[in-house]
């Protein structure tokens, strides 16, 4: 019974607990869409969280453009030493009166609405506008490392497949040496073979029996590396449905990859978004030296008790003009600027670097082109050559020793087609991701 996939999708940590009893199909496609859901892959979760720090820091720093709005209520009861203040031996003419050094205790009650507002501010609007592209550049981050799980997921899906691919075909192989076995015995019987015949393909057949055994562990253990790419407990069960096969690429000339890649790589525009905060931070960090001007104000009530108070209120505006702070500005701006062409240097960098794998990977492609119909003309021939073997030994023409070496021949060609489509595979996936469109690429 087929699982549905959404349930794999949103509730993955439920296989722990409960795993299906049969092996769940599993698509190529399924696999990717799994590994980037906000539950899949480790670093799509992380990249999520990234992005939602970036979007708090936005927060915080919209904050500094908007009305700080405080509200305050007093009740203090207290006594006071006038002779700390230096008021003492006053006395008022003409009365004989004279101001105790010590009074108290009093009451006093204040209520009161606070407000505040930047009214000019450049430098803060500079670094709300630089945390608006980190989130930009986080989101980009977001992308980039969906892209880049994809193909990881693609790899591992394919060395799975491949996996599978040898085991299929050490079976066959097994099956192979037990008929070529099988034909041996008969030869002896029928008086026209030896004994040292049937010893050589009885060691033909553990050999490979041998060879099985190694490639289902590797199977088993391509399969894991799947699941923990996946993001999926390891003790699922899964069917891959995919084979490997040759799918023609369209034709895509160098300069054409190239510019596509300059405009769908997720990664470089995540670098360009770095690039543009780090300009508008070293910008913020230049107007800090701009003056700045802020309005406030305060409305409320004060008195000695709540039924006697009265409505008081304050208002203006400050103007601050930066002078001098020993240099913490200019230090600032000085490492801002340096950090701007640090990105603007890693920018370059990456552009190259996209050339590099555009280029790589047109060449891995065409390599591998050749090698699966170089390969596949082997194992034509080889397969021919061990059906004339079988024939000729029948035949008495020859011994199984012309066999045997068929056979090798015929097991190594099959090895070698199936490495020939995996690396062509591979090549699609290379290509795929330099281009910025692995995800997009996926049938």
């Amino acid at each position: 019974m087929k699982l549905p996939w959404i349930l794999l999708m949103t509730i993955p940590l439920a296989w722990a607990a409960d795993p299906p009893a049969a092996p769940v199909d599993l698509t190529l496609k399924h696999a990717v869409e799994v590994a980037i859901s906000p539950q899949g892959n480790t670093n799509i979760q992380l990249s999520g969280e990234t992005l939602k720090q970036a979007q708090a820091r936005a927060l915080q720093a919209r904050a500094a453009l908007l009305p700080d709005l405080e509200g305050a209520f007093t009740d203090r009861n207290q006594t006071a030493n006038l002779a700390a203040e230096g008021l003492t031996d006053i006395k008022l003419p003409f009365t004989g009166f004279s101001f105790p050094s010590f009074v108290g205790p009093f009451s006093t009650v204040d209520a009161r609405l606070s407000v505040q507002q930047s009214v000019f501010d450049f430098s803060s609007i500079r670094r709300f506008q630089a945390s608006r592209v980190g989130v930009s550049a986080a989101t980009q981050e977001l992308d980039s490392t969906a892209e880049t799980v994809a193909a990881q997921v693609a790899r591992a899906y394919l060395a799975a497949v491949r996996a599978d691919a040898d085991v299929e075909t050490a079976i066959a192989n097994v099956t192979l040496s037990g008929a070529v076995l099988t034909q041996a015995d008969n030869q002896k019987k029928a008086g026209t073979g030896t004994g040292i015949e049937i010893t050589r393909a009885k060691v033909q057949l553990a050999n490979d029996r041998q060879h099985l055994l190694v490639v289902e562990n590797t199977r088993r253990s391509t399969h894991l590396e799947l699941l923990r790419a996946m993001g999926v407990p390891l003790e699922t069960e899964v069917r891959l449905t995919d084979r490997l096969g040759y799918v023609p690429v369209d034709a895509v000339t160098m300069e054409q990859a190239k510019a596509q890649a300059l405009q769908a790589r997720p990664d470089l525009k995540a670098q360009q978004r770095r690039e543009e905060n780090a300009r508008l931070s070293a910008s913020a960090v230049k107007m800090e030296r701009l003056p700045t001007l802020a309005a406030f104000g305060d409305y409320g009530s004060s008195g000695s008790a709540l039924d006697n108070s009265t409505p008081t209120r304050t208002y203006g505006i400050t103007l601050k003009v930066p002078l001098f702070d020993g240099g913490r500005r200019d230090a600032r701006r000085t490492e801002a600027a340096s950090l701007y062409r640090a990105e603007r240097v890693r920018t370059g960098d990456l552009k190259q670097q996209i050339e590099l794998d555009v280029r790589l990977a047109l060449d891995a492609l065409r390599s591998a082109e050749d090698q699966v119909k170089v390969a596949k003309e082997g194992l034509e021939l080889a397969d021919s050559e061990l059906t004339q073997a079988r024939r000729r030994y029948d035949a008495g023409v020859t011994n199984s020793l012309e066999v045997t070496d068929a056979q090798t021949r015929l097991e190594r060609a099959r090895d070698n087609e199936t490495q020939a489509l995996y690396n062509y595979n591979v090549a699609r996936i290379d290509l795929a991701q330099a281009m910025g469109n692995m995800r997009r690429s996926i049938p």
